[in-house]
């Protein structure tokens, strides 16, 4: 009698050793991919959480809760929630302002964060010699200060038990500081306001600051002995900018100057500041954008005395190949970019930002904004993905939204 085969087992996903998987995880830079990956099986997800991993490109935030997962061009949204409608990113946070108070909604663990209303801000009592004026006419400002309405330029979380904003109003901005779940912020004396704010970075458990004019300030934050409530106690400069920051026009072509501070993870990290220049030409009665540039400068002497020549002008990017995602409310740079499947030392950037709506415009589709990389090897610009374009919603920006936070 012939003996019967038994039938072989199906395989399974869960077969797969982990370290083969392991392997796969890292082959994925988009952030839906990575999801997929952990929705294949309960052992995947589990070696999801366990391997380490870089982290996946950012997702380009849209204000009306559409996101792309780049480089994939298709839109998704998250399941179940609606996020449309936030004014600002953090991280891997969306920041909505409300008249009650600030919340930040992480999309992807679906966490909370509280904080004060913009509206609520205390201003600190600060010793003399902190870098501050004689707080001589503060009850009579500080009233007037407060009850105005301040655009939120960016929040940065430092830690666990600190964030920190900056927020504007026609050009004059105040530095926040608070815990999350506090009822109001602090902020520095209110006559001491920062005129030409450009951006601000947390860098080695210091807030820096950058200005129009390109000079570089350290933020040192104190503990308020009566209330235990963090405190900005100082601000230095540390690098002596350009005191003459305008760039005048050549051949009818006008320049915008925007600056970025970002942190590099190259060469043992270091604070970067892009300068971004929008190349713009007089049509029609508007200014029309004819052009990008972009330069790179590491603060490489945060050591020296105030008045060195502390910017170092870099022809990449960094050490090693890395490239960059700028925005105005949140960037990240990832290295290296052949992880990605990348081209390195490209710069990949929103023409969705506050200037584009009132200092200039783009040519060929004015109501839409999409992205764009500018290589810097070459100084020109491309559109990386032609099909991804969003309409403008009035001062609702996009921004870059990161899958993977490190507080």
């Amino acid at each position: 009698m012939a003996e019967e085969k038994l039938p072989c087992p199906t395989p399974s996903w869960s077969d797969i050793p982990l370290e083969l998987a392991g392997l796969v995880l890292h082959l994925l830079p988009a952030y839906v991919d990575r999801a997929r990956f952990g929705a294949v099986c309960p052992q995947w997800r589990a070696a999801a959480r366990q391997l380490a991993a870089p982290p996946p490109v950012p997702l380009l935030a849209l204000p009306d809760g559409t996101f792309y997962s780049l480089p994939c061009t298709e839109p998704f949204r998250f399941a179940g929630c609606g996020f449309a409608g936030f004014k600002s990113a953090c991280g891997s946070w969306l920041v909505f302002p409300r008249h009650d108070g600030c919340f930040l909604v992480n999309p992807f663990s679906r966490a909370t964060v509280r904080l004060p209303a913009l509206s609520s801000v205390r201003p600190s009592c600060l010793p003399s010699g902190a870098g501050f004026k004689p707080v001589e006419s503060l009850t009579r400002i500080w009233p007037r200060i407060k009850n105005r309405k301040h655009q939120l330029n960016k929040l940065t979380f430092c830690s666990p038990n600190l964030v920190a904003a900056f927020v504007n109003r026609h050009g004059r901005g105040q530095i926040l500081v608070c815990q999350p779940g506090a009822s109001s912020w602090s902020s520095v004396p209110a006559h001491h306001t920062f005129k030409g704010f450009q951006d601000m970075a947390f860098y080695k458990g210091k807030i820096y600051m950058l200005s129009y004019h390109e000079h570089l300030s350290v933020v040192d934050i104190s503990q308020d002995q009566a209330t235990g409530d963090p405190q900005v106690s100082r601000i230095v400069r540390v690098i002596n900018g350009n005191a003459f920051p305008w760039l005048l026009p050549q051949n009818n072509i006008y320049v915008h100057k925007k600056l970025y501070l970002v942190e590099s993870h190259g060469g043992g990290g270091a604070l970067v500041m892009v300068r971004r220049q929008v190349c713009c030409r007089w049509m029609l009665g508007r200014y029309v954008v004819v052009g990008n540039k972009f330069d790179v400068f590491e603060a490489g002497h945060l050591k020296r005395p105030a008045g060195s020549d502390g910017w170092v002008n870099k022809t990449t990017l960094g050490d090693d190949d890395q490239v960059l995602f700028l925005g105005r409310r949140c960037s990240q740079l990832l290295a290296p970019a052949s992880r990605y499947g990348l081209l390195r030392d490209r710069i990949w950037f929103l023409d969705d930002d506050e200037d584009s709506f009132k200092g200039y415009c783009y040519e060929e589709e004015e109501e839409k904004a999409s992205i764009r990389v500018y290589d810097m090897t070459a100084q020109l610009v491309s559109p990386p993905l032609p099909t991804v374009s969003w309409k403008r919603h009035g001062m609702c920006l996009a921004t870059w939204l990161l899958p993977q936070d490190s507080t």
